[in-house]
């Protein structure tokens, strides 16, 4: 006897007969800000690096739901409080970094505003489909709906539609650019 453990993020890709002999499947979700902020906190004992409530909190909120991405987070807002803010991790030491970072509020990075903001300027909002998007982004359809697109779908920044992606009113406020929006709703 032995056991198999399998792991994907797409289990659609899978055949029918295969996913059907694993005895058990599981769903894993996002964890909640409240469970990475005590991941935050033990990673930073290991790390020897003294952290605030807040500053653990800040990191914890823009992991997209991950614990690998906070860690990673964490280890890049160590070298900058080593180097800028005396060794300590507090709110503003967190947020500056994470700024140097280009991670903003919602955890976005750099590629992820860059999508939105393709997708309002070049295309009014959507709908607009992947291999367009990529296309104009330089960047391959997989990794756009494999990397980016489900966290911009989890925090309903964009959505997916018969016709394509468009974004939501929560991305234009996000992006800053409500005038876009009020002309998308017009065309829809």
């Amino acid at each position: 006897p032995f056991t198999l453990i399998g792991a994907t993020t797409r289990s659609g890709l899978l055949t029918s007969p295969l996913r059907n002999r694993f005895g058990m499947t599981l769903e894993l979700q996002f964890y909640s800000t409240d469970e990475l902020v005590v991941i935050v906190k033990r990673a930073s004992h290991l790390l020897n690096i003294k952290i605030s409530d807040e500053g653990a909190f800040e990191i914890a909120k823009r992991s997209r739901g991950t614990p690998r991405v906070a860690n990673r987070l964490l280890r890049r807002i160590r070298d900058y409080a080593q180097v800028r803010a005396e060794g300590e991790i507090t709110l503003k030491c967190a947020k500056e970094a994470l700024a140097l970072l280009g991670i903003d509020e919602l955890g976005l990075d750099e590629m992820d505003r860059k999508i939105l903001k393709t997708m309002i300027e070049r295309y009014g909002g959507g709908p607009v489909g992947i291999n367009t998007l990529a296309f104009s982004l330089g960047e391959e359809p997989d990794t756009i709906s494999d990397v980016y697109e489900p966290y911009l779908l989890q925090q309903g920044l964009i959505q997916r539609t018969p016709r394509g992606r468009i974004v939501t009113d929560i991305a234009y406020a996000h992006v800053g650019d409500m005038d876009l929006y009020s002309r998308q709703e017009k065309l829809l």
